[in-house]
């Protein structure tokens, strides 16, 4: 069985540390952190002009907050908004309220049970003001409205510009590649639903936390969709043929993909598995885990 392809689009023309306009009333500053799960770099969205938002401060990188603050001389910063706590995304949000006093929008993840841990969490992360679905934060020109999209994580919200019909989609959905989705937080089931709720949604234009800008949005959520619905699929015809545990699978279905990445990918399997023993579509021996044995299911 093979996966159908996702159109990605990797080319992204920018300069570190320089404020670009992408959109109309939107800026994208690159952080310089690019690695094999960051594409180039954390892209940090400033919206309006004079009074704005910023979008993702990015990680703990010093030159980067300096970027953002000198590429906003003149301006104020009235709010600090974060799509989800990885650390690529808002540990820098502390360092830009220090700077500005601007309030951090975003939200928590939900707790764990057993002493589980959120990987590559900002664990203090703490907003001053905690936001839900459909809540609106706004300034000259502009309004946020926050969309509820966990999956990739329990906090994950994508935030559409209503004036301009565009949705920051953060991590939900991205240009260059597919979402990692991590248990205990990342959840398959909620990511799926997720993205569903994505294909009723209206926006013409995504500016995701990493990579360039996606245009045609609703055939390329569907692919993402369609992508996550045939692994499984294949996940499935594993199972039948005696793939009993995530590593043999991994190897099965990742052979592109270099050894060193086969972690992450399994994150993603255990995801997986975790939703179709959920649906009757695999078994497990005992609770699911990385290290557990599965097999078909009746459903």
């Amino acid at each position: 069985m093979s996966l159908p392809e996702i159109p990605f689009l990797k080319e992204m023309p920018f300069e570190y540390g320089v404020a670009q306009e992408v959109a109309p009333g939107v800026r994208r500053i690159v952080a310089e952190n690019p690695s094999p799960f960051t594409h180039v770099g954390t892209n940090t969205y400033v919206v309006g002009k004079g009074e704005v938002a910023v979008i993702d401060p990015g990680p703990m990188i010093e030159e980067h907050v300096d970027k953002i603050r000198n590429a906003l001389a003149g301006e104020a910063v009235t709010h600090i908004v974060v799509t989800h706590t990885h650390m690529d995304h808002s540990p820098a949000s502390d360092w830009l309220k220090e700077l500005t006093g601007a309030p951090i929008v975003g939200a928590y993840p939900r707790p764990l049970d057993g002493g589980q841990t959120v990987e590559a969490h900002q664990e203090d992360f703490a907003p001053d003001e905690e936001i839900d679905d459909g809540d609106a934060i706004e300034g000259p020109g502009w309004t946020l409205e926050a969309v509820h999209t966990p999956g990739h994580m329990s906090n994950h919200h994508c935030y559409t510009f209503k004036e301009q019909n565009l949705l920051f989609s953060g991590d939900h959905v991205m240009g260059w590649n597919t979402t990692i989705v991590s248990p205990p937080d990342g959840n398959m089931r909620e990511y799926l639903d997720s993205l569903r709720v994505c294909l009723e949604r209206d926006e013409d234009l995504y500016l995701p936390g990493h990579g360039p800008e996606i245009t045609d949005t609703k055939p390329f959520v569907r692919a993402y969709l369609n992508h996550r619905l045939m692994r499984e699929g294949e996940i499935a015809k594993c199972l039948a043929e005696g793939l009993a545990t995530i590593p043999e699978m991994v190897r099965r279905m990742y052979t592109h993909l270099p050894e060193k990445m086969h972690g992450a990918a399994s994150r993603s399997v255990l995801a997986h598995m975790e939703h179709m023993v959920e649906t009757g579509r695999a078994e497990c021996n005992g609770s699911v885990s990385a290290n557990s044995s599965f097999s078909p299911g009746s459903g």
